[in-house]
């Protein structure tokens, strides 16, 4: 270790390595990308295999990136996208996809243009991102970072739980608080903040809400397909509404499309919201009322579970009927116009209040982390430390599904080691 006296330019002459703290997307592309460059790279990661979380992403499928382009992708990032605008101009989706099929990984483009390996096996990404890195010279140590070292303002090692790594740059990529499981335990908090750095309080996004309706305990189990799901807030202002799919749980909803209506339902102890369900999108309320009528002629002498369950899945027939106040056994010729008027609206305004979100360990994604406005966005170090800089999720950025959260992972990961770099190129002047 070099001491004081010999000033950041000695200091970085001695300590020639890059230590990436991470081995998820982010951390694994910084370590590419700096390694590619000519830079000593050593990555720490404590798990027993690399990309841990990588591997469990669109259900072990791996939603690797979103073909689209930049002010598509900055449309799907709600929180902080104007931070990001740089490192997504120098690596955008484009970009990702060369990268990863360079390395080994074909890949195809699905609905909504998401973007996954052809195998549909996540291991593939992980693994062709392992290999990368071993040809590179990239060497992993089965290590957790407890703190980072600085003197005279700059980073000068890392102290893990095994050993002291003396560094010319760092790179914090580990990660938020969603699936600790995966590793994910915010130590990259602690250590940012340790070194002056604001922590944007963390929560979930791309996470399940919670429902005090008891029909969806009724319901679990329900998969909903081709419906039009809007969530509003308490002025009756809609925040999100999309197609697609959900679920019915023993604790509200889920499905992508919960999921990525969590992304904009922020602020609980501000706001509250409700959810609107069309269950039959594709019709008019007219065209709709048409067909009401048409079922309840054809099957005027049966009872109204009857004819609902021609409408709406099993499972909901109860739920409507008690929503109504129909009984079942209810004729379809008795029923009022009034009736009629109040089952139209149910089924294309389903309503549903929501409480809040389940626990940031079921999140897919961390909002919340590193304030942004101290991270250098066109090289994501910080203001506060010279030679440390942030990659990935640990950052106060967060994306709806489809693809969006990796391709952060991967442009942030690629603009970090880019200028750790370069960093390290200054101290061999």
């Amino acid at each position: 270790m070099c001491g004081p006296s010999m000033g950041f330019l000695g200091m970085l002459k001695m300590n020639r390595e890059i230590v990436v703290i991470g081995g998820g997307a982010a951390g694994m592309m910084a370590a590419i990308a700096a390694a590619e460059r000519g830079a000593a790279v050593r990555l720490l990661e404590p798990n027993e295999r690399l990309g841990k979380k990588l591997n469990i992403t669109g259900k072990g499928r791996c939603n690797v990136t979103n073909n689209c382009t930049v002010e598509e992708l900055l449309a799907h990032i709600p929180r902080n996208g104007k931070f990001l605008y740089s490192a997504l101009v120098r690596f955008t989706s484009a970009d990702a996809m060369a990268f990863l099929e360079g390395i080994g990984v074909p890949l195809k483009t699905e609905r909504g243009n998401r973007v996954f390996p052809v195998s549909d096996c996540a291991f593939d990404v992980s693994g062709a991102l392992k290999k990368r890195m071993e040809k590179l010279g990239v060497r992993w140590e089965h290590d957790r970072a407890v703190s980072l070292l600085v003197e005279e303002g700059a980073i000068s090692a890392v102290q893990g739980e095994k050993k002291e790594y003396p560094a010319a740059a760092v790179i914090l990529a580990t990660g938020g608080v969603s699936y600790p499981g995966t590793g994910s335990t915010g130590d990259g908090y602690r250590m940012a903040a340790q070194q002056g750095h604001t922590i944007v309080e963390p929560h979930g996004s791309l996470v399940p809400l919670v429902s005090d309706d008891s029909c969806c305990e009724q319901m679990q189990g329900l998969a909903l397909k081709n419906v039009l799901l809007s969530a509003q807030n308490e002025k009756g202002k809609t925040v999100f509404s999309e197609f697609g799919e959900m679920l019915f749980t023993h604790f509200g909803v889920s499905g992508p499309l919960v999921l990525s209506a969590s992304a904009h339902l922020r602020d609980w102890d501000k706001h509250t919201y409700r959810l609107s369900i069309d269950l039959k999108p594709a019709l008019s309320e007219e065209k709709l009322e048409e067909r009401l009528l048409r079922e309840l002629r054809e099957q005027s002498n049966r009872n109204m579970e009857n004819v609902l369950s021609s409408l709406l899945p099993h499972s909901m027939v109860p739920v409507m009927c008690r929503r109504l106040g129909l009984s079942p056994e209810l004729k379809a010729n008795s029923l009022k116009k009034e009736q009629r008027r109040a089952l139209l609206q149910e089924l294309k305004h389903f309503k549903l209040s929501i409480t809040g979100s389940r626990p940031v360990a079921e999140a897919i994604v961390t909002s919340g982390g590193v304030k942004v406005g101290e991270v250098n966005p066109n090289s994501m170090e910080s203001k506060k430390v010279r030679g440390l800089f942030f990659a990935g999720e640990i950052l106060d950025v967060d994306a709806y599904t489809g693809g969006f959260n990796l391709q952060i992972a991967w442009s942030t990961g690629r603009a970090a080691g880019i200028a750790a770099a370069e960093i390290k190129g200054e101290g061999e002047l």
